[in-house]
């Protein structure tokens, strides 16, 4: 389960704020027509919430469609391109957007391209795009060549070349199959995809393909990285070019000893299951090695690069820059060492470059980040106990760190083309994220180069002469500011997605905890029309998980909980012990047990917040989430009810032996060395102690969190004797993107929460 704020969402699964909605007509269980009486005889407010928000909502994939993606700056600071699809629509377009003019232009339509056809997709290009989230159809990704002039589209199944100043297209034709992941060489002249599980080059100029690598079949494939690679280590690359475009690095995966989980479509039972690999905690991972093959000759033997895959499996990063060395980051199992090598591309040798180790776990940074000329790259690591900024020699040796502690970094974004500057995203308050530019080669401090609180990213050309400043606002607006090579905005890509019509009402506070022991950053977010003097029952939107966030300086992902909010409920958020960007300490005393320390600091926030805000009414608390948060909603269910009348959960994880290897053993160890942790942190331990309300939901074809994990949940509380409820989504996997089913979703959630928390509790 990942979850990164750049992009959505830890652990590998997006977060997806469940809140409450109805496919028509008046809500169940209507404030309108069920007023709460609380304390005191104050009345909750009535519901306000907009009777149009949830279609609005679920029609525009939460307000996503219609916002720039994909963004890229063009060598030369003349343009950005980006994609966008319209406020309704999935299907994206690829545009272009004139620095010196600031307007827009549609470069290519998915369209156009297809003449009217419609689009196909395979299974296991459905996989990598659940993989990264993606719900988005037509032109879904592009690559630009290195001087700019031409741009690579994927679109169903087949490869197309456009002329950016011209907008001439030609099809680069195929027999050997789907196209996954096209790239172009360094130089442009040639491009490489994975056709049938092997690396193919095709010449630009004359078209013709050559397969350079061989063995793919049954369990191995070659050219594509494996299932925890792509959900785990945010590493989506299977193959690297050489800088010189001759050679190619690829990965090669052998599934063999793997467990196969199949899914079945419940709704049309004549169809044939899809079969996956599946590396279940402490079961087999895929075998990986990687090979570099001559992309000239593909007939010849591949090179295979040698490092200890017995202690080290887990191949987390491959980086082969213009100047400096191929280098690749092994791990061990338990993720507590890794190791970057230096690689002889001639002869696949390795030299040990650093080492670094962690009692609990190494936390996976981006590749060195290699200067210009090759003499010496930047490293984050976090041995000081959070992550610093670190220049290292061309051997491996540090030579200075860059950033001091408390700067809160993130991530690194680029180097300027002289070597000078690294521009990172750091901040200090972890509920913001800004944008800085670091000096490598002198002591000057850091600049800040976005101002406003939110959270702020960057997009960098690679020969320095623009960048695009992405923004996301408390307001909940989002910006998309163009920059020239002197650092002045140029313009701004526009939006064109809807607008909610409303801001989300919320107040964020760093809370003592109850316990006098910690202090967390929180945000409630209130009815719209709040009445004061009156109490209102209180739901916590929980994910609690490691490597993400629900408090942040941004409240686009709060509008269905200012809607929930809106029918009058208050909602709480609150970050406790396990979430990143507050130091090693805070974050890994998680090991080996994933629910006890967030159990405690949900509620230990919640109760320090209660005795804040009396409008708080403790006797009537809900709580509510998915992926992680389902599984932290189960438990806050079974384990405390005490705390919590009712809870809503979306696609529970109920035993952690029953998830991946990557995620679950980086946090939980292996199992056989910790049963007593693996058995404490299962859901299934705990259902016979049910005794609130409790709404499980699940897709029956998710990929990521099997919907066994429901099933196994479900039939564990039957067997207790426990009453709950269970709505399974057939056909969907960890996304709900359908508005249909959105709709509906959202309403029975909504109707759960009014029929338990607006009457008196039954505990």
């Amino acid at each position: 389960m990942r979850h990164r704020l750049k992009a959505v969402c830890a652990c590998g699964l997006i977060v997806i704020v469940l809140g409450c909605g109805h496919r028509g007509g008046k809500l169940p269980y209507s404030a309108e027509t069920h007023p709460a009486t609380v304390a005191d005889g104050a009345v909750a407010s009535p519901s306000r919430a907009d009777p149009n928000f949830l279609e609005q909502y679920a029609s525009t994939f939460r307000f996503r469609l219609g916002t720039p993606t994909a963004i890229t700056c063009v060598p030369g600071g003349e343009s950005v391109l980006f994609l966008r699809a319209q406020p309704r629509s999935f299907v994206q377009d690829l545009f272009e957007f004139d620095i010196a003019s600031g307007t827009e232009r549609v470069l290519l339509t998915a369209e156009k391209v297809l003449a009217g056809g419609e689009e196909h997709l395979t299974a296991e290009e459905l996989a990598r795009r659940e993989r990264m989230r993606m719900a988005s159809r037509g032109i879904a990704s592009y690559s630009l060549s290195k001087d700019g002039s031409t741009i690579l589209v994927p679109l169903s199944g087949r490869l197309f070349l456009v002329d950016r100043k011209s907008g001439a297209q030609r099809e680069l034709k195929s027999d050997a199959g789907y196209p996954i992941d096209p790239r172009f060489s360094p130089d442009g002249t040639a491009i490489a995809c994975v056709r049938g599980g092997e690396v193919y080059v095709t010449d630009v100029e004359s078209g013709i393909e050559t397969k350079i690598t061989s063995g793919a079949g049954g369990a191995v494939e070659n050219g594509l990285a494996e299932f925890v690679a792509q959900e785990e280590m945010d590493r989506r690359e299977g193959y690297w070019w050489s800088p010189d475009g001759m050679f190619v690095a690829f990965q090669r995966t052998d599934t063999t000893g793997m467990e196969v989980f199949n899914i079945a479509d419940p709704l049309n039972p004549e169809k044939e299951p899809q079969s996956w690999p599946y590396p279940r905690a402490g079961k087999a991972n895929a075998a990986v090695r990687l090979g570099i093959s001559n992309t000239r000759n593909g007939s010849s033997d591949p090179t295979w690069v040698q490092w200890d895959a017995t202690k080290y499996p887990y191949l987390a990063r491959v980086d082969w820059p213009a100047k400096g060395a191929l280098t690749i980051l092994v791990q061990n199992r338990e993720q507590t060492e890794q190791v970057l090598l230096e690689v002889e591309p001639t002869t696949g040798g390795t030299r040990v470059m650093l080492t670094e180790h962690d009692r609990s776990w190494i936390n996976l940074h981006a590749a060195p980040m290699w200067l210009p000329d090759g003499s010496a790259f930047l490293w984050i690591s976090e041995s000081t106990g959070e992550p610093r900024l670190e220049l290292r020699d061309r051997a491996g040796a540090a030579v200075r760190l860059l950033t001091k502690k408390g700067f809160g970094l993130r991530s690194i974004e680029a180097v300027d083309p002289k070597g000078t500057f690294a521009y990172v995203t750091a901040s200090a308050d972890p509920t913001e994220c800004h944008v800085w530019r670091v000096a490598i080669d002198t002591d000057d401090p850091p600049h800040r180069l976005t101002g406003a609180p939110g959270v702020h990213g960057g997009v960098f050309a690679k020969d320095g002469s623009s960048s695009v400043m992405t923004s996301a606002l408390p307001s909940g607006e989002r910006e998309w500011t163009v920059l020239n090579a002197g650092g002045r905005p140029a313009g701004a890509i526009r939006s064109i997605a809807e607008n909610p019509g409303f801001q989300v009402n919320v107040e964020y506070a760093r809370v003592r905890g109850a316990s006098g022991q910690r202090d967390y950053s929180t945000a409630l977010i209130y009815p719209r029309e709040r009445r004061l003097g009156a109490r209102y029952p209180v739901i916590l939107s929980v994910y609690a998980g490691p490597g993400h966030q629900q408090v942040i300086a941004a409240t686009q992902g709060m509008l269905m909980d200012q809607w929930l909010a809106d029918h009058g409920f208050i909602v709480a958020r609150v970050d406790g012990r396990g979430t990143p960007n507050r130091g090693g300490e805070w974050e890994r005393v998680i090991k080996g047990n994933l629910i006890d320390a967030a159990l405690e600091d949900q509620i230990d926030g919640l109760k320090a917040l209660a005795a804040l805000h009396p409008e708080m009414d403790m006797s009537r608390v809900g709580v509510y989430g998915w992926s992680f948060g389902g599984y932290f909603s189960a438990m806050a269910a079974m384990r405390r009810p005490d705390v919590f009348a009712c809870g809503v959960a979306g696609a529970p994880v109920a035993d952690w032996r029953d998830y991946d290897t990557h995620y679950t053993e980086r946090f939980m160890g292996l199992p056989d060395r910790n049963a007593s942790g693996y058995d404490a942190s299962s859901v299934l331990t705990y259902c016979k102690d049910l005794r609130v309300p409790l709404l499980i939901i699940h897709g029956t074809a998710d990929d990521n969190v099997y919907f066994m994990h429901s099933l196994k949940m479900c039939d564990a509380l039957f067997r207790a004797g426990r009453e709950f409820e269970f709505l399974a989504l057939p056909g969907f996997t960890h996304m709900v993107p359908d508005p249909v089913v959105t709709r509906s979703l959202y309403g029975r959630i909504a109707g759960f929460f009014e029929k338990h928390l607006k009457n008196e509790p039954s505990r």
